[in-house]
């Protein structure tokens, strides 16, 4: 071999030679192995779909406020909850007591899952807010509330931060649309494995952002849902027509406040605080025909169901020990659970959809049990 063919050949294993010392010497700087390794989010079961025995449950978890964990105090307790060592640690226990006792298939986080102004980090706070749906496995979907942002995220950050925590199937906003907000998205629940239906979304879920706060002719109110959104939310139906749907916001509509006089199941014990600004959510709703219920956060007293033009308005109650309550009224979640029907061969359509809340007390008791659909109810 030629002078020449040995210094080529020197130069090429050179750069190779440097880069297995740069190895080795990070090894004895560093010795765990692991530390540089990339971390990636760890995914639930995808496409979500019914159970083997037809039924598929969603928790929603309303308003938890979370703030910094220990440090931070509840608010609006009855002393034998614990007084000075009331926390949001409290919120972590009932969240894991209803996760174990009810084992759901997805949380529904509907927007206050942090309170900003008591969330050092809002990162941080997310995290912890949101540990016991990664602890348990649990897939969960959350959109914003209006005080999630007030923290160190935007809106923006925060709904691109939790798409990429463990087993969470939120989105930021639809692929290839342009839709006001952050936190617009579908998720269809499909058929379970051996059914005919088994790639066919039996159930989809429709999540909304609704703002925070807005400035109208002067005058502070809270958001509301825009055009973009309901032109995105209709066109998304249009795909969807054969299958039942549920859709989550966190600020009620205006035509809610009317339940008060109609009738309602639960409790309604303060005013609907919602928008100046009537959008046509309910219009678009009704007119897309395959909304069942829509579920809701933000007045934390309040609980009930309400029949707005034959689609269920519900309330989840407040769950977090950070957000105002009132004492002697426990903290609460609402179960929202699917069944559906037996065919000859396997399970098909949707049957029946069912609604409970779970009280944080000593026995963790069911209560307000109600039907809000059932297929042979459909209206002529």
């Amino acid at each position: 071999m030629g002078s020449s063919s040995s210094t080529s050949l020197v130069s090429l294993l050179l750069p190779c030679l440097f880069s297995l010392l740069l190895l080795r010497l990070s090894t004895h700087l560093n010795p765990d192995p692991t530390a540089a390794a990339p971390r990636f989010k760890r995914t639930p079961p995808l496409p979500l779909r019914f159970r083997h025995d037809g039924a598929f449950k969603i928790l929603q978890v309303a308003d938890m406020h979370f703030g910094n964990g220990a440090a931070t105090r509840c608010r609006d307790v009855a002393p034998e909850v614990g007084g000075a060592r009331c926390s949001d640690l409290n919120t972590t226990r009932f969240l894991r007591r209803v996760i174990e006792a009810e084992r759901p298939d997805l949380i529904a986080f509907t927007g206050d899952n942090i309170f900003g102004g008591s969330a050092s980090d809002a990162a941080e706070s997310l995290l912890r807010a949101i540990s016991p749906a990664i602890e348990y496995k649990v897939p969960w979907a959350a959109i914003l509330g209006n005080h999630d942002q007030e923290s160190t995220m935007t809106r923006e950050e925060l709904m691109v931060f939790m798409s990429l925590m463990d087993y969470s199937v939120s989105q930021v906003n639809p692929p290839g649309s342009l839709v006001h907000g952050f936190g617009n998205y579908h998720v269809s629940i499909r058929g379970p494995f051996g059914s005919e239906f088994v790639n066919t979304s039996l159930l989809n879920l429709y999540f909304l952002d609704s703002g925070d706060r807005e400035v109208v002719n002067g005058v502070k109110t809270y958001g509301w849902i825009k055009e973009s959104q309901l032109a995105w939310l209709r066109a998304t139906s249009q795909q969807n027509l054969h299958a039942p749907a549920f859709a989550f916001f966190h600020i009620p509509i205006p035509e809610v406040r009317g339940l008060w006089y109609t009738g309602f199941k639960g409790q309604y014990q303060e005013g609907v605080a919602c928008s100046t600004v009537n959008s046509g959510v309910l219009d678009t709703l009704t007119s897309m025909g395959d909304v069942k219920a829509v579920f809701l956060g933000h007045d934390h007293l309040n609980d009930f169901c309400g029949d707005l033009n034959g689609i269920w308005f519900c309330y989840g109650g407040g769950f977090g020990y950070h957000a105002y309550g009132r004492p002697h009224w426990p903290r609460r979640a609402r179960v929202i659970h699917t069944e559906l029907k037996k065919g000859q061969k396997s399970w098909v359509e949707v049957e029946s959809i069912h609604t409970w809340k779970l009280l944080d007390d000593e026995k963790l008791t069911k209560i307000d049990e109600q039907v809000l659909w059932r297929r042979s109810s459909i209206r002529l």
